[in-house]
Parts: structure tokens; sequence; C-alpha cells
């Protein structure tokens, strides 16, 4: 059963919402540009890429209707299952033109909806998915929060600085540092706890960010730790981001 998020979420992709495609494309773009990228295997330059990437994600508002997260897919493993169609059907559509005939575009198979022996999507693109709510989270807040406030939530956190380096850098005291940061890690823990309730069809989706060390209920969360796994998983993000520019 989807949450009352996912399910308004949905609806708005159903609706055509702008803003909803908006959303979605800076959320996971990223990644589904890096996973055809990397399939296409140079045969397919940037921007056939994005173009593609957009592309899955029309589809996927096309076969919305259909999926049941009752079957055991994820979300990740849905927008991977038809990201692969729309690459395979552009390389046949290719190979189609160098005969001299044209071609019809495939139907979905929709078999992945279904967990094949329990085994899910690589790692490692798994990997990416979450490392994309965790930033997605990550810019809600620092559109939400005062210049000097996400300051100190970037030095201090993702910038690894210390207390005092902060104050001396801001010219404020420690004490004032720490609240600001304990206002910040709130926002922060509302705004993931927001993107994954969105796009999240399992519970093992929803557990995600604990198990990654990202408690979303500050009575089960050392702070100290909750800042140091979202601070890891934010660096390998950018670092990913920027090695896929360059590649």
């Amino acid at each position: 059963m989807l949450n009352t998020m996912t399910t308004g979420f949905v609806n708005r992709l159903r609706g055509k919402d702008p803003a909803a495609w908006y959303e979605l494309w800076n959320v996971f773009g990223p990644v589904l540009q890096a996973q055809l990228a990397k399939w296409g295997r140079g045969q397919i330059g940037a921007e056939t890429v994005k173009d593609l990437s957009q592309e899955t994600l029309a589809a996927l508002s096309n076969s919305i209707d259909r999926f049941d997260p009752n079957r055991g897919a994820r979300f990740s493993t849905w927008i991977l299952a038809i990201a692969k169609h729309t690459l395979g059907d552009e390389i046949d559509r290719r190979m189609a033109l160098k005969r001299g005939g044209g071609k019809k575009n495939a139907s979905l198979d929709e078999a992945w909806m279904s967990k094949a022996d329990g085994k899910s999507p690589d790692g490692i693109y798994e990997a990416a998915m979450f490392r994309a709510k965790v930033c997605a989270a990550v810019r809600m807040v620092e559109r939400g929060a005062t210049f000097e406030e996400f300051a100190v939530f970037q030095m201090r956190v993702l910038d690894g600085m210390s207390g005092k380096e902060v104050a001396e850098s801001l010219g404020v005291s420690e004490p004032t540092i720490s609240r600001r940061l304990g206002k910040i890690r709130v926002q922060v823990r509302e705004c993931l706890s927001e993107v994954v309730r969105i796009y999240s069809f399992t519970d093992e989706e929803m557990d995600e960010a604990e198990r990654n060390g990202m408690a979303l209920t500050p009575k089960n969360s050392d702070d100290a730790l909750f800042d140091e796994a979202v601070a890891e998983v934010y660096r390998l993000e950018m670092e990913q981001r920027r090695a896929d520019e360059l590649g």
C-alpha cells in the first residue's frame, strides 16, 4: 500500500504537473544519465543520453498506473527497467535505420515487476539512487535556510570543519554554531523523511535511511553519527557526479 505522500506525488505525475516532473528530473536525472552512459559504452553521445533519460521519465509516467508495489519491486528497479527498455529501443531504431527500414517501438516487458529470486538491481546503482535522495533533501534545506544557517551546516558537516573553526570563520561563538547546526539538522531529517516517503514504494526503501546510519527519528539517533552519515553520502555523490562529467 502506497503512503499518502507517494500517492500524492504519483497523482501529480499522472496529471502532467510540470513541477512534479521537474522534481523527479532533479532528483534522479543525474543517476539515469550516468547509468545510460555506462550501458551505451561510448556509442551514444551526451545529448542522446540526456534525451533518453527524459524519455525514461516519460515512459515511467505512462506505466505508472500498472505498477504494483505489492509484487516486490523497488522504485529504483522500476526506473532501471524502463531505462533499459528506452535505451534498447533507441539502439534497435538506429540499427533499423542502418538497414534502411523503420521499426515499431517495442512494448514494455513488465516481468521485471516481480523480484527474481530476491535479487535486487546492481548495488552501485541502488547506492546512487539513495545518494540522489539524500542530496535532494540537502538541496531542499539549502533553499529554505538563510545563507549563514546553511553555511554552518556546509562547513561543520559537509566540509568536516570543527566547531571552533566555523565559529572563527563566521565571527560568532561556538554555542551559536551548535544551536544553528541543531536547527539545520532537524530540517535535514525532516526533508530526508519527506523525500524518502515520496519516492519509496516498499518497506525496504522506507528503511533505507536508517540502514545507512541516518535515523529519521531524533530520539533513536546519535546526532554525530547522523551528521557523519549524511556527509559521507553527500561526498560520494559529489565525487561520482564530477567523475561522470569528466567521463
